[in-house]
């Protein structure tokens, strides 16, 4: 009987985990990640298939290759969170729950790092806690992706998707209005933001404009 399994996507840069700017995103390397989630998948009974690329359209390939054959996707997409268009569409063809994972917060540091084109898709967000947040990233997917319940609600997700900020643009299109009407949904997107508040873990509801 073929297994369940859930992809987990790093974007560019993340290949120097490690060494670079070990301050922020601590010693670990990447395979030390890898590693850690793919024991949390196969404690769940699951396979995880991991694909690291610096080059966007890598990533995106990886996505449709996923389509129809793996049930969750983590993505860490590093830098292309706050303008990977394209990422985002592949993204939103998906049929399955996607968690959002970063080591840091990008809403503590840098303005330009706080918005994510990725995070309208998300099903969880988990950000903020290190190393630890990717085996917690892998069981939120796969808890989703096992889970039932009502499709979330539409949501843009593309500024061109409402016509910008002109108003009266055009209707978003078929796929953004008919979204994801698969039975494995268990949450609505984005369910669950981790982070530390004064040094404590918080899990949360974010607000329905995040």
């Amino acid at each position: 009987m073929p297994r369940h399994v859930v992809l987990l996507l790093s974007g560019p840069n993340l290949n120097l985990l490690g060494t670079r700017q070990p301050e922020i995103y601590g010693t670990d390397t990447l395979l030390d990640h890898v590693q850690a989630a793919r024991r949390a998948a196969t404690e769940l009974g699951w396979d995880l298939e991991h694909r690291q690329s610096n080059h966007e359209g890598d990533l995106v390939d990886a996505v449709h290759a996923g389509i129809g054959r793996v049930e969750a996707i983590v993505v860490n997409p590093g830098a292309l969170t706050h303008y990977g268009w394209s990422l985002h569409d592949a993204l939103a063809a998906f049929d399955g729950p996607i968690v959002e994972l970063h080591l840091s917060e990008p809403r503590e540091r840098e303005s330009w790092r706080h918005h994510s084109v990725v995070e309208p898709l998300a099903t969880a967000r988990v950000a903020g806690q290190g190393g630890a947040g990717y085996p917690q990233a892998v069981a939120l997917a796969i808890e989703a992706a096992a889970g039932e319940g009502p499709p979330p609600p539409p949501r843009p997700r593309h500024p061109a998707d409402t016509g910008g900020s002109g108003g009266g643009g055009r209707a978003p299109p078929r796929r953004a209005r008919q979204r994801r009407r698969s039975r494995h949904w268990r949450f609505r997107r984005p369910v669950i933001v981790a982070g530390r508040r004064d040094g404590e873990l918080c899990l949360y509801r974010p607000a329905a404009n995040l």
